[in-house]
């Protein structure tokens, strides 16, 4: 490769940098905005929120079973044509047109609970109705940091490809100084542009990831615009200052848990409504009614009117249906074993995801220490090789394996502090509450 070709291809790679950076015209948003957008918009989210919605009506409707009903009716009939008298056909005899004003009331007296397990069963599907927004809240609140984190650290990564590509450069530029003394062969030349172009590739890999990242945070926040994290310092390593056994009763307080404490308590409550068909019922009915005289021009009803009140009770008691009640019956009691193994399965989940993201944390903060540590040492390296390949005492592999040591480096502090932060995210979905 001549010199003039290796000084082309430094005068052209800023230029190509910038002309692969992402769309400068994505909206910068904060965290908190970009977890209540799309809060407000996931249809995960809102479809609990319609579950909640559905609950209250419920709750509503089995507290009004305690009420009595009420109906009201208002009819005409007209009769008319011929009947048979004595084997003759004379036409009919009577007003043509008779009507009814009727007002009915059934009130339930005694049903042997049935109403009042009912309700309870329907307050706790409306309490499990409650966790459960709270659990998609959190859930997708997850899925926002993890692509919000994600950006991050794609940009963090496009900055460490920069300082990959300046390092690269200036290993091209000593190789073609020694290599137009003749000193170094065309060889380390071709090293040095493959470093060139390999931190070019870093550097477009990391700008996808960030249009990658930037598109799903779109989608999620359902924003008409492209959006992107707010540009901010991304160095500070994310921390839980709330100590194990607090987080410890914190995640068996969880949404999730209450869901299922919830879930059983309805099962419970309905289990005991399907004992209820085994006893008897009792109601009471009462009505008025009138039936005013017939008018020939249908004015609904005129003239003196004819009354009829009612008042009745009724007992009623099932013997045998079929082997129904029997059938709801073990239905109910299955539900409820399956909701409480359910309950306790949660619990013990909850209690092992929560040691899970604890320990992700911890051993990011650990690799975040190392890796900081590992960088000073691999930029040190590398710059006592630059000397001594600068002097002729070491060779251009020398001085590129270094550099690949001090980018894995990067890389990986860079892996580190997503998983710190995703980890953190994820206590705080158990939980269902954000951690200082």
């Amino acid at each position: 490769m001549r010199s003039e070709h290796l000084g082309l291809l430094l005068l052209l790679a800023p230029a190509w940098v910038a002309a692969q950076r992402v769309d400068p015209a994505a909206r910068p948003i904060a965290l908190a905005e970009a977890v209540q957008l799309a809060q407000q918009h996931s249809p995960t989210t809102v479809q609990a929120r319609n579950a909640l919605r559905t609950g209250e009506t419920a709750v509503r409707q089995n507290l009004s079973q305690f009420l009595p009903t009420l109906n009201l009716s208002y009819s005409g009939n007209q009769a008319g044509g011929t009947q048979f008298v004595q084997g003759t056909p004379v036409p009919v005899s009577g007003l043509p047109w008779t009507y009814s004003r009727t007002i009915n009331s059934t009130l339930s007296l005694f049903d042997g609970g049935q109403r009042w397990y009912n309700y309870k069963a329907a307050e706790a599907a409306l309490d499990a109705s409650v966790s459960s927004e709270l659990t998609q809240r959190y859930a997708v609140a997850l899925t926002v940091k993890q692509q919000y984190y994600a950006i991050l650290a794609a940009r963090e990564s496009e900055s460490a490809a920069l300082a990959q590509l300046e390092q690269a450069q200036q290993n091209l530029r000593v190789a073609a100084a020694k290599m137009a003394a003749g000193v170094a062969t065309r060889a380390d030349s071709l090293q040095a542009a493959v470093g060139v172009g390999n931190a070019k590739l870093a550097i477009l890999n990391a700008q996808n990831l960030v249009a990658n990242a930037n598109a799903v945070l779109t989608r999620l926040v359902a924003s008409p615009v492209t959006v992107t994290a707010v540009e901010a310092d991304t160095s500070a390593a994310a921390q839980i200052s709330v100590d194990d056994d607090a987080l410890g009763r914190l995640v068996l307080d969880g949404p999730a848990v209450r869901q299922s404490a919830a879930a059983l308590t309805a099962a419970k409550a309905t289990h005991k409504a399907q004992t209820t068909p085994y006893l008897p019922t009792i109601a009471a009915n009462a009505s008025y009614g009138q039936n005013p005289k017939g008018s020939q021009t249908f004015n609904f009803g005129s003239g003196p009117s004819s009354l009829s009140t009612r008042l009745g009770f009724s007992l009623n008691y099932t013997i045998f249906n079929n082997y129904t009640r029997e059938q709801q019956l073990v239905t109910a009691r299955v539900n409820e074993d399956n909701a409480d193994a359910q309950y306790r399965d949660q619990k013990l989940f909850a209690q092992q995801s929560l040691t899970t993201q604890l320990n992700n944390f911890r051993t990011a903060a650990q690799k975040i220490e190392l890796q900081l540590l590992t960088i000073q040492q691999a930029g040190e390296a590398l710059r006592v090789v630059q000397q001594r390949y600068s002097l002729g005492t070491a060779a251009l592999l020398e001085v590129l394996t270094a550099q690949t040591a001090l980018d894995v480096a990067r890389a990986a502090l860079i892996q580190a502090r997503l998983d710190a932060r995703i980890a953190k995210a994820g206590v705080e979905a158990l939980v269902g509450r954000d951690l200082p």
